[in-house]
């Protein structure tokens, strides 16, 4: 009775309480970081024309939101950090698509004049 207590509070971490994650694992984003900086270079050698900062922006995100996960531990935390985490950037986004449209259209404003 006791063995299969101790197997599932192994399995279990109560809020709080530190998460260690395997060498591997740390290695194993490490080398996706490393592998999405490489394609953050291959990729900035194309013109995407105007989506040139959508494409820059979407390799960030994924690169910042690995690092949130495993290296923040937000992934095995409380999951309110997470929400909050997405919402700002969710509103960060929101905002940067706001002011790139902006921008495009006063450059095509200036242009004609």
């Amino acid at each position: 009775m006791e063995s299969s207590k101790e197997s599932h509070s192994s399995h279990a971490h109560a809020e709080g309480e530190h998460h260690t994650l395997p060498f591997n694992v740390y290695l194993s984003v490490f080398a996706t970081l490393i592998f999405l900086t490489i394609i953050t270079v291959w990729v900035a050698q194309f013109n995407f024309g105007a989506f040139n900062g959508l494409v820059a922006m979407g390799i960030a995100t994924l690169k910042a939101a690995l690092v949130g996960m495993y290296f923040m531990h937000l992934k095995y935390d409380n999951k309110l950090y997470s929400v909050v985490l997405v919402g700002s950037v969710g509103f960060l986004i929101l905002f940067w698509f706001f002011t790139y449209f902006d921008f495009i259209t006063r450059i095509s404003e200036s242009s004609t004049l």
